[in-house]
């Protein structure tokens, strides 16, 4: 039995006695509920024996809940090697896999009549891939039954759900299953719209928005085999497809592909996993490459996927970084302004011919203030949290305990006069509303983001990730504020500079168009030389080259380790020596309202030494919940490096 328990000490199979009653229905998958520990827990049966080596008198079990085994076989392994991976708990990967019953939906599945699947064709169009070398290569060897494993970055103007819906239906035309994962609902929703249009057959949606009942129906449909392609978020990569051939993400770099739950899984490495354990083809798509998926292609795990460069020049538009040509080059004022006067330009004209996206890293007013005078970060004097002006002619206010900041002076120099750090998405749309009159402008972005926006001349200011489409393309992008991206105390920092920005890029006209961005960054930085040139592949080589030269993940294994500083300091006394490790830290973390100081080590070890690196974690941590001792954060592949 694997008992489900917030203890990692006790993350091991235990023993029960099957009563006679269970004898046919207390089978390995089954949800059943035992006594443990004096409560009544869930649990699922792992394996029937005909006798136990346990000393003791066994438990019985009380009841079977599930009407079908629900963990396969192939799930608890996945789930195993996940548990692995990580450094956590067997049961807490389960969790993550395995949604909650729902008796209705459960009885409604099961009652429904079997679903017959009619042969898939592929057709002759290919929606793209033809665009991209290797890309119809790629889907012959899914419709054939083959399994590649496929890095690939797309053409500016490409549509990526129709690309991952073409897949998916190459891969039913061979017999097999398929997974996509994407990162968020608005790119679920597009993505059910492509397999809508594209695989007739239809697929379900696995999400945790959801609800119970109709993520606990999808998943019963997956198991079941009534569905044969399963679309979701973070939540669906564990599916338990039978037969799978396809496992796909859609911009493994964005964050919200990363669990927040223990032991802290990324889709990305998830899928890896299970398409080695299945034989599963591969796909991790998107405008760009992350450093890891870099190191599958330089691994030879996987092949690369690229636009051709007839096909970027076709497709892309013009791209500068604002102050870099004609008058603005010669003005050494000109790369202190938000906009120097070529991005003016370029707006102006643009809007004359349809819609123009103005990204802006923040949202709100203005949600960063610091003194006028030494440029310190304001801070409440009450709770030091940071100081913002959310709305126009409003107070500075705290935003953590949302107290106005009235008599504030600086700590440090005495003034009580602020500046904008950070103008945010809702002070620039005022500002191009003020400089525009007469032209609609939107925003996107927070609690507010859309969807879709008319081909009509407008303004659209959105904050990265919340780019809402536009039917015919944007005629101009302006992505503002590019310091703020780059100058993020995070090892990602540059990469994720550059794939917000090339996802904004993407949405842009063809230059042939007269589709046009303007970059406000600095021009002699990594990102911002890539988006000019349109080089996803030779940055992602850079990036992690240079990761490998400072021995950063993924070149290296980092475990980071939060809590109390003497905690952390005795999980870190704990650990057994392995080969190549460093410790890095302690250091303070923010402080947060509420709680207590805590501290952050990383625990570094080469890439040769992860498992082993893992494996010490996990027992450290099974060791302190022995001995009850405090909680210490374990998270193996951080990540935020800051």
């Amino acid at each position: 039995m694997l008992v489900s328990s917030q203890l990692p000490h006790l993350d091991r199979p235990f023993d029960y006695l099957v009563p006679a009653s269970m004898e046919h229905t207390a089978e390995p998958g089954r949800l059943v509920r035992v006594p443990f520990a004096g409560t009544d827990a869930e649990g699922y049966v792992l394996e029937r024996v005909a006798a136990s080596d346990h000393p003791g008198r066994l438990a019985r079990l009380r009841r079977v809940v599930s009407g079908l085994p629900v963990l396969t076989p192939s799930t608890l392994e996945l789930c195993r090697r996940v548990a692995a991976e990580y450094g956590g708990t067997l049961s807490d990967v389960v969790r993550l896999a395995v949604p909650g019953r729902h008796a209705g939906a459960e009885e409604q599945v099961l009652g429904a009549e079997p679903v017959r699947h009619d042969p898939v064709a592929l057709g002759p169009d290919l929606h793209g891939w033809e665009r991209h070398s290797a890309g119809p290569a790629f889907l012959a060897h899914l419709r054939e039954g083959s399994s590649p494993r496929a890095v690939a970055t797309f053409a500016p103007g490409s549509d990526p759900c129709a690309l991952l819906a073409l897949a998916a239906r190459a891969t039913l035309a061979s017999g097999r299953t398929a997974l996509l994962v994407v990162p968020d609902h608005r790119d679920l929703d597009r993505l059910s719209a492509a397999l809508d249009r594209l695989v007739p057959e239809g697929h379900v949606r696995l999400e945790a928005e959801l609800g119970p009942a109709p993520r606990y129906r999808a998943f019963l449909q997956a198991l079941t085999g009534r569905a044969r392609v399963v679309a979701g978020t973070r939540a669906a990569v564990f599916a338990p497809l039978p037969n799978l051939g396809l496992v796909a993400v859609l911009e493994d770099g964005d964050d919200s592909h990363a669990d927040q739950r223990a032991p802290y899984p990324h889709v990305r490495e998830v899928a890896v996993l299970r398409a080695e354990q299945t034989g599963a083809a591969a796909l991790f798509a998107g405008w760009t490459r992350t450093a890891e998926t870099q190191l599958l292609l330089e691994s030879g795990w996987a092949r690369p996927v690229l636009a051709t460069r007839d096909t970027v020049r076709a497709t892309a538009p013009r791209t500068t970084i604002a102050g870099t040509s004609g008058p603005d080059a010669q003005d050494p004022l000109a790369a202190a302004a938000r906009l120097p006067s070529d991005g003016w330009r370029v707006l102006r004209e643009a809007v004359k011919r349809g819609p123009v996206l103005v990204q802006v890293p923040r949202t709100g007013y203005v949600p960063t203030l610091a003194c006028q005078t030494c440029r310190e970060p304001a801070r409440c004097s009450s709770c030091h949290g940071p100081l913002a002006v959310p709305g126009a002619g409003e107070r500075a206010t705290c935003r953590w305990c949302g107290r106005p900041a009235t008599d504030w002076t600086c700590p440090n120099c005495g003034d009580g006069r602020f500046r904008a750090v950070v103008t945010g998405a809702r002070r620039t749309a005022e500002e191009l509303g003020r400089a525009f009159p007469g032209v609609d402008v939107r925003t996107s972005g927070g609690s507010h983001v859309l969807d879709t926006v008319p081909d009509h001349p407008s303004l659209v200011i959105s904050t990265p990730g919340a780019e809402p489409v536009a039917p015919q393309g944007y005629a101009a992008a302006l992505l503002l504020d590019g310091w703020a991206l780059l100058a993020r105390p995070d090892l990602r920092a540059a990469e994720e500079a550059y794939r917000r920005w090339t996802a904004a890029a993407a949405l842009v006209r063809p230059a042939s168009a007269g589709g046009a961005v303007v970059l406000v960054a600095d021009p002699q930085a990594a990102p911002a030389q890539a988006l000019v040139r349109w080089d996803p592949a030779g940055f992602a080589e850079r990036e992690l080259a240079q990761r490998r030269e400072l021995d950063l993940p993924p070149a290296a294994r980092f475990a980071g380790l939060i809590g109390a500083a003497a905690d952390v300091e005795e999980f870190v006394t704990a650990l057994p020596p392995l080969p190549g490790v460093r410790v890095l830290g302690p250091l303070p973390l923010p402080d947060q309202p509420g709680r207590a100081p805590m501290v952050r080590s990383v625990v570094r070890v080469p890439r040769g030494e992860s498992a082993a690196l893992a494996l010490a974690v996990k027992n450290v941590t099974a060791g302190r919940s022995v001995r009850k001792l405090p909680l210490v954060r374990v998270r193996v592949d951080p990540l935020q490096i800051g």
